[in-house]
């Protein structure tokens, strides 16, 4: 399609062309059922076995390791914030958590609402333009789990390596770098994400966990806030995010036919290569947020001179067809979120165009 926009959201963002072509076709007609898969039950056959399928697909791709289970939940990755520490912070235990940026800021609010805390490794006084130091983190006998936040959305960082926790569970909110790139999936008690920047669009949440985390929730809590209850019910206890499920399952199809995870982690570190050395190669003119060692591949933060430099950025921007360049409210500046679905040739376009408005405004 020649009118597709250059899509850089940072959520709900882009979705692969194919994948919503084969959703266009399927979409009045599922299978020959006469309906779409929005209009029928999620109790029947017919979507239960899709429901099934993305399940075992997503576990396929990182190597099937027994023991873990997928639940496919509703609320965001915001509702695990407190969903988590509702199940896993009991009595007597505390949670740690890795303050580097926003999103985990939010995520430690949340828990402290529930239990104890603590801040097991902070960037905080380097306003997180840059990842704090986990390599040699001490936990007490008491921890719950160690949470963090693999990708920050908002300021642009990324952890290269997971720390080492031992026998206290590490549990990650990847909703903006899931299934970016291959990683050990059993060094985490559990991972969560919003479906809508690498999964598909918006309305479903992904959990994959250990299954003894999800095994026995804490008697006093709502059925809907327990992970008992969706875990014994395999995520059909209510009626689930029916047609978001099937597009995750579409676009993990997508994801397997780019080469699987391998695949993908290629094509994104060539991506974010190509981006972040227009930044580098300007002069100045454009100034990369982020500590070269904390880079992000999937949101790319960077700075102008000037915010009214910044505004005119975005609004000739928009004239050219790019979508999603003004950088989140909270810390201004630009961002491009080059996430799995973004094409490099969208990549390009944006650097040509980055070169352009230097000549015109540098």
């Amino acid at each position: 399609m020649s009118n597709r926009a250059y899509n850089f959201n940072a959520g709900p963002a882009a979705l692969p062309l194919e994948v919503l072509e084969r959703a266009q076709a399927e979409f009045v007609d599922f299978h020959g059922t006469g309906m779409s898969i929005m209009e029928m039950s999620h109790r029947g056959a017919v979507y239960e076995a899709v429901h099934n399928e993305a399940a075992s697909r997503l576990l396929n791709l990182f190597g099937n390791p027994s023991g873990y289970q997928v639940l496919f939940l509703q609320g965001g990755a915001s509702t695990q914030f407190a969903m988590l520490p509702m199940n896993l912070l009991t009595e007597g235990k505390t949670a740690g958590y890795v303050k580097s940026g926003s999103w985990a800021t939010k995520a430690l609010k949340e828990a402290k609402l529930i239990g104890e805390t603590f801040v097991a490794a902070s960037s905080e006084e380097d306003k997180y333009m840059s990842l704090p130091d986990v390599s040699n983190l001490r936990l007490p006998e008491n921890a719950a789990y160690l949470h963090l936040t693999s990708n920050e959305t908002i300021e642009g960082t990324q952890f290269r390596e997971f720390p080492d926790t031992g026998s206290v569970p590490l549990i990650a909110d990847m909703s903006s770098d899931i299934l970016c790139r291959p990683f050990d999936l059993t060094q985490f008690g559990m991972v969560y994400a919003g479906a809508q920047k690498n999964l598909g669009p918006s309305g479903v949440t992904v959990v994959i966990a250990r299954e003894e985390l999800l095994r026995e929730s804490p008697k006093h809590l709502p059925t809907m806030f327990r992970y008992d209850t969706h875990a014994e019910n395999n995520s059909l206890y209510n009626t689930p995010p029916s047609f978001s499920i099937y597009m995750v399952n579409e676009v993990l199809k997508w994801i397997e036919e780019q080469g699987a995870l391998e695949g993908i982690e290629k094509k994104n570190q060539d991506k974010a290569n190509l981006l972040y050395q227009a930044i580098d190669a300007s002069g100045g003119f454009y100034r990369g947020c982020v500590h070269p060692e904390s880079r992000s591949t999937m949101n790319v933060t960077f700075r102008l001179a000037s915010e009214e430099l910044e505004k005119l950025f975005v609004k000739e921007s928009e004239k050219e067809g790019f979508v999603g360049l003004k950088g989140h409210r909270s810390v201004g500046g630009l961002r491009a979120s080059i996430y799995n679905a973004v094409p490099k040739s969208s990549i390009q376009a944006l650097v040509d165009f980055m070169g352009q408005f230097q000549k015109n405004h540098g």
